[in-house]
């Protein structure tokens, strides 16, 4: 690996590790000729499918377009880039998983919103704005409705008019 200070042609690794959900090793580098460091990280290099945009026209899978929709939609909100990471990660994942030569972005969009519901609601509704084409504040409200409806179906209900048994052994 050339050093991206000095440009030396040789570098030594001095730590390797898996980074990401394992799909990446991150190399810690250092120069031989400058001492600076720097960290690589290397991954697979795969065949991704084709997106079939909604104009009908096709265009190469890029994980840093998806990235870059999603640090718009989190912008200024409390997820960590690692949290961002791991679900580019599962993203790219499903897309490769779906074993197809084409995929449409409609799909690709639903899977961002749910790695974006599941990490930040401002940011899932921030993201649906945009990818649904919201026109008034009606449309932000019935999403949040939907956003609500489906986290009281998630989370585990409580009756808390359920009534107490009495002790048999009284």
């Amino acid at each position: 690996m050339r050093c991206p200070f000095c440009g030396a042609p040789d570098t030594k690794v001095t730590d390797s590790r898996l980074a990401g959900e394992g799909d990446q090793v991150r190399r810690r580098r250092k120069c031989e000729v400058c001492s600076e460091r720097f960290t690589t990280y290397e991954t697979v290099e795969l065949n991704l499918p084709r997106v079939i945009k909604r104009d009908g026209s096709r265009v190469l899978f890029e994980l840093n377009k998806v990235r870059s929709g999603m640090m718009r939609a989190l912008e200024k909100r409390p997820v960590s880039t690692e949290q961002v990471d791991q679900a580019l990660a599962r993203i790219q994942r499903q897309v490769i998983e779906r074993g197809e030569d084409e995929v449409p972005s409609l799909w690709i969009g639903e899977l961002v919103m749910d790695e974006l519901r599941q990490l930040d609601q401002v940011a899932y509704v921030r993201f649906a704005s945009v990818y649904r084409h919201f026109e008034d504040v009606a449309a932000f409200r019935e999403e949040i409705e939907r956003l609500e409806r489906q986290l009281r179906k998630s989370a585990p209900q409580l009756d808390l008019f359920e009534r107490v048994k009495p002790d048999d052994d009284r």
